[in-house]
């Protein structure tokens, strides 16, 4: 029996490469991919992330693609029918390195680059036929981010960024209390911002803390008689 990548290896022509789209199900393994990529990015989409829903539907897609040229283009004549494909993971290694930031002394965007190679590698499973792989591999990846992460801050075993927001009406009065609540929890306090809105005083900073530490923090900081009221947001930057 012939392997679905021996069919497909055959001498390059444009006569050959529609057969391959029409009697092989070279269409059926792009939409594949498409939709797994779909799924992986409606995750990351929903986590408002830089990679949403079309990145990684496109990124499995080509990635399905070039798996798929590669045995055409290479020929009969070329026993290296992967050479194409084994360039997608460079490619994706610059795409992810893209995603990595550096900022205020930490490092964001780890789990985006890493969801982008492995859409990749979903996309590549995809290109050479293998559903079942890639379906089980789309799964995989998903509970990773989503039920993984869930539990890690269940356990207190996740630290994340919250952006701190104290509202009040003497500057100086809040910065004491802040300082003294974060000296309290043993964390130094940095990248304070403030601003004035009429009489109202704002005074923001970040935090990358547990679950715990920040509620501890958030109840002693709501007992400052100096703060009128505290909001919290998602780093923006989060990963």
């Amino acid at each position: 029996m012939i392997s679905p990548l021996a069919q497909i290896a055959q001498p390059f022509s444009f006569d050959r490469l529609q057969q391959m789209v029409v009697v092989n199900g070279a269409i059926g393994r792009l939409l594949v991919a498409c939709l797994l990529g779909a799924a992986v990015g409606l995750q990351r989409e929903i986590k408002r992330k830089a990679a949403g829903v079309r990145t990684n539907l496109l990124i499995c897609m080509g990635s399905a693609f070039f798996t798929l040229l590669s045995a055409v283009l290479a020929g009969d004549a070329n026993p290296d029918k992967g050479r194409v494909a084994s360039n997608i993971v460079q490619g994706i290694g610059f795409l992810g390195a893209g995603l990595i930031l550096h900022n205020r002394s930490r490092v964001s965007g780890l789990t985006s680059a890493a969801s982008v190679f492995v859409v990749a590698s979903i996309g590549m499973a995809c290109g050479a036929g293998l559903y079942a792989a890639a379906a089980v591999a789309a799964l995989i990846v998903i509970v990773a981010l989503e039920l993984v992460g869930f539990l890690e801050q269940r356990a207190n075993l996740k630290m994340y960024p919250l952006v701190y927001e104290a509202r009040g009406h003497d500057h100086t009065q809040m910065l004491a209390s802040i300082l003294n609540a974060m000296d309290t929890a043993g964390e130094r306090l940095t990248g304070v911002e403030r601003d004035t809105i009429g009489e109202l005083e704002r005074v923001s900073f970040p935090l990358t803390a547990t679950k715990r530490q920040h509620e501890r923090l958030r109840g002693k900081l709501l007992g400052e008689p100096a703060i009128d009221a505290l909001l919290t947001f998602r780093d923006p930057e989060e990963d």
